[in-house]
């Protein structure tokens, strides 16, 4: 149907906004059922691949790092390789430990920086992926609440359960939100 978790909220919230009011009571509206809870099942199916981007992400931050690392060390490679070079004549054999040190300390420096960069954009993403799945998940208790109003309205009560199926627990949205 839509493409992202957001689009798809989009549509919701569009449908149930412009559903027709039932009648006598403007709090409460009528919708096709079919329709909002195909809607719904296409927000659970894009939550999976919201979370496999944000997986890859973090993925591409560990790939980062270990790229980072393998410099860092190549660098002090170098720089011990060049210290051994000039290890016959003193002076320069404590320049050599000296550059070489500052190289290392220096890369440790740069490394350190790219993975706190890495970590903090990372966790950025994050932070907004869970703000969007909380937001998308907000927007389904609402709306479902929504919906359980009008239903009510439009059959006056909940429909009579056969006799010879299980009773199911239904989920309370209204009482959910209350316990937050």
């Amino acid at each position: 149907m839509a493409g992202s978790i957001e689009e798809l909220l989009d549509l919701l919230y569009t449908e149930i906004e412009e559903a027709k009011n039932a009648p006598l009571n403007n709090d409460k509206c009528v919708i096709e059922r079919d329709r909002v809870l195909d809607m719904i099942d296409d927000v659970k199916a894009e939550l999976p691949v919201e979370i496999k981007r944000a997986k890859d992400l973090v993925a591409n931050r560990n790939d980062y790092i270990a790229s980072a690392k393998r410099e860092a060390d190549d660098l002090r490679d170098q720089a011990e390789e060049y210290a051994k070079r000039l290890v016959n004549e003193s002076a320069i054999v404590r320049e050599a430990e000296k550059q070489a040190d500052q190289i290392i300390a220096d890369a440790e420096e740069q490394c350190r920086m790219l993975k706190t960069a890495a970590s903090d954009y990372c966790e950025d993403t994050l932070r907004r992926m869970e703000e969007a799945v909380a937001d998308a998940y907000d927007e389904v208790k609402h709306s479902r609440a929504k919906f359980r109003s009008a239903l009510g309205a439009i059959s006056g009560s909940p429909a009579p359960r056969s006799q010879s199926a299980p009773r199911r627990a239904m989920y309370d949205a209204e009482a959910d939100e209350d316990d937050e």
